[in-house]
């Protein structure tokens, strides 16, 4: 979930697990979809970059049922939670920079995680390599939808303009960045629409990643006028409705994905 620039600046937030995992189950299934495109034969060992708190075991294990997975993640808080919440055999963890991780594996996977990295479409032939059988990672590509919009809008009038906007590529960027001789790549977006449930939820959801950094840089006495503000247009924005009989919240996310496979 998070890279070299959680040690920076305006990436300083430490990450919070349980408020992550919230909403694990919508986190995890274009994860999910991802796996269902990479070979699964011949793979004995996986690396997971951007771990985070071991949502992931799950599906890879799931995938790859007999292969080594070790996950990999700069977020101290992150690693703590993913040993002692995970106890499938064959799994470690580790402390790491995805930007400084040294290595190989048959299947090197990064999920939701390259978006944090400036420049990450530099780095990405390098992991590529690192990968004996296939290489596969998606981002989120909703930084222009009115969740991020009004984050960076309002923070702006708290003072807040430093944070660096999160960018990601388009999917037919990072085929034509992976796409060199010896390798097959697929790309392709998905726009999901999460139900979700309670009262402010599309708050909940964003304040446990993409609004860190400008939660974090608001001061003590900023932050409440500034949260009740930012829910209140996030309010306008979401507006509720009822699916099943039960109010709910829809929430569109665009997701990016590419797989890259040797031969």
């Amino acid at each position: 979930m998070s890279g070299r620039a959680d040690r920076q600046g305006q990436q300083a937030a430490r990450w919070d697990p349980r408020k992550y995992l919230e909403f694990a189950s919508e986190r995890t299934r274009p994860f999910v979809d991802l796996l269902a495109r990479v070979p699964d034969d011949a793979v004995h060992t996986v690396v997971d970059l951007g771990c985070g708190p071991g949502n992931d075991v799950p599906p890879l294990r799931h995938r790859f049922p007999d292969a080594l997975i070790r996950g990999v993640d700069s977020s101290p808080e992150m690693i703590e939670r993913a040993w002692a919440t995970t106890e499938a055999p064959g799994v470690t963890f580790e402390v790491g920079d995805l930007l400084d991780w040294q290595g190989s594996a048959d299947v090197v996977v990064s999920n939701a995680t390259l978006q944090w990295v400036p420049g990450h479409r530099a780095v990405l032939p390098r992991l590529a390599e690192a990968a004996t059988r296939a290489f596969a990672f998606q981002v989120p590509g909703n930084f222009n939808a009115p969740s991020h919009v009004l984050l960076r809008e309002i923070g702006a009038d708290f003072g807040i303009t430093a944070v660096r906007p999160l960018e990601v590529g388009t999917a037919a960027e990072y085929v034509e960045t992976l796409g060199r001789p010896g390798w097959h790549v697929d790309g392709w977006e998905t726009t999901y629409l999460h139900v979700l449930r309670g009262p402010d939820p599309v708050f909940d959801w964003v304040s446990g990643t993409g609004a860190r950094p400008v939660l974090a840089a608001l001061s003590d006495a900023d932050r409440p006028a500034f949260v009740e503000r930012y829910k209140a247009a996030l309010r306008e924005a979401y507006p509720e409705c009822e699916i099943g009989g039960r109010p709910a919240t829809l929430l569109p996310f665009r997701r990016i994905f590419a797989v890259a496979v040797r031969g």
